[in-house]
């Protein structure tokens, strides 16, 4: 592990140490979600866009984050106008359980599409498919998994995926708030500490960084990034 690697892990360690030092939550089974980091490259620095999660959350309340949640049950069955990469949907099939099968990945796909619709009024359905959710998941990358150490309010096994507007025709200025996030927000990927943060969002964003100064396109078969929780410390394994 490089020393950029252990400093990313341990900032996590510390983060997860000092939330759950006065409070200890019971253990919890970690559920399936998705985030999609929609990418706007109009600008000389790349922009994602994330939104304010409201005082009530249980979970991660009033901080800044990508869109996204839990899968859910119709995902797994819901169409798709273009599906996922093959290289996309092998790295998502990578380090799970033999019960988790191609249906599965694809609802996680389903689930990011989806939660940008609800909480930023972004539909990724193609125009011939209006009024229903059929989305274009097409040009999603898996740019990382994190999973929500014990002891938390919530446990979440949450698959991080990116995409540029302009490959799916998308105006970055039609965003609008929602019940689930407000203040959306364009947010240069190598500056956002004007805004709180989870902290692995934070570190998600410097994965994200560091891929496009690899390569900008984001190859769809990268190197995964996987954080969870082992023997007391984040590790951070490459899928």
């Amino acid at each position: 592990m490089s020393n950029s690697d252990a400093a990313r892990t341990a900032l996590l360690t510390e983060d997860h140490l000092a939330r759950t030092s006065e409070k200890r939550h019971p253990p919890r089974t970690p559920r399936d979600a998705a985030s999609l980091i929609l990418l706007d490259r109009s600008g000389k620095v790349p922009r994602a866009l994330l939104g304010k999660r409201g005082k009530a959350h249980a979970f991660m309340p009033d901080l800044y984050v990508f869109p996204g949640g839990r899968r859910d049950p119709g995902d797994n069955r819901a169409p798709l106008a273009r599906p996922l990469r093959d290289e996309v949907l092998d790295k998502l099939l990578a380090k799970t359980k033999a019960r988790f099968r191609d249906h599965a990945a694809r609802g996680l796909a389903v689930a990011a599409a989806r939660e940008m619709m609800e909480e930023a009024h972004l539909s990724l359905t193609p125009s011939e498919y209006a009024n229903a959710l059929r989305p274009d998941v097409s040009h999603f990358r898996f740019l990382a998994r994190a999973i929500t150490p014990p002891g938390q309010s919530r446990r979440f096994d949450t698959r991080f995926f990116a995409c540029f507007c302009d490959e799916l025709g998308l105006d970055p200025s039609t965003v609008r708030d929602s019940e689930e996030l407000h203040d959306l927000t364009w947010l240069p990927i190598n500056a956002h500490e004007s805004h709180p943060l989870p902290r692995i969002t934070k570190v998600i964003l410097t994965d994200l960084v560091q891929a496009l100064e690899d390569d900008p396109s984001l190859p769809f078969g990268k190197t995964v990034p996987f954080y969870y929780f082992r023997n007391g410390r984040f590790v951070r394994e490459l899928i």
